[in-house]
């Protein structure tokens, strides 16, 4: 449990249909950083809909609306996160690892042995970001080149073990 009372009195729960349109909104503010890597949105609403037929988004909310959310899938004996994303006004605020924990716990509780996320590479703070929080790399993949980055990089694949 945290003292601060900001992050306290955020509730999380599992995203719906309804959620589509703030679930866009958030990650796209909190993914700007990456607009020198890549052009345009990280996302759009038929994305979000898509991922939500896979998998679910977990969001921290409060009355003023989403602070964060990401996405989770389960994909056999391990978990997929994807998409962390905090409001750009709350970063920097724990409310990251927060989520991260609640992904881990919800896949503790569907029987998984392992999380397993990716980044990109230009992205050089992430990868020791989620070290920190016990994720080890597994493997580098080039990064298709239909996703045409403005820069050289990669995808770096990270895992946690749960159990």
């Amino acid at each position: 449990m945290t003292d601060d009372p900001q992050i306290s009195s955020l509730r999380t729960r599992f995203a719906g249909p309804a959620d589509v349109d703030a679930l866009v909104r958030l990650i796209n503010a909190a993914f700007i950083v990456e607009q020198p890597i890549f052009d345009g949105d990280r996302t759009n609403p038929d994305a979000v809909r898509a991922l939500l037929e896979k998998g679910k988004f977990l969001v921290l909310e409060d009355s003023a609306g989403l602070a964060g959310c990401v996405y989770v899938e389960l994909r056999g004996d391990r978990g997929y996160i994807g998409l962390l994303s905090v409001d750009p006004q709350r970063q920097g605020s724990g409310l990251g690892r927060k989520l991260l924990d609640a992904a881990e716990e919800y896949f503790r509780k569907a029987g998984c042995v392992a999380a397993e996320l990716r980044v990109v590479s230009a992205r050089t703070l992430l990868p020791a970001f989620y070290g920190h929080l016990g994720y080890a790399e597994t493997h580098i993949e080039e990064i298709s080149p239909e996703i045409r980055p403005k820069v050289p990089c990669e995808f770096i694949y990270m895992s946690k073990k749960l159990v």
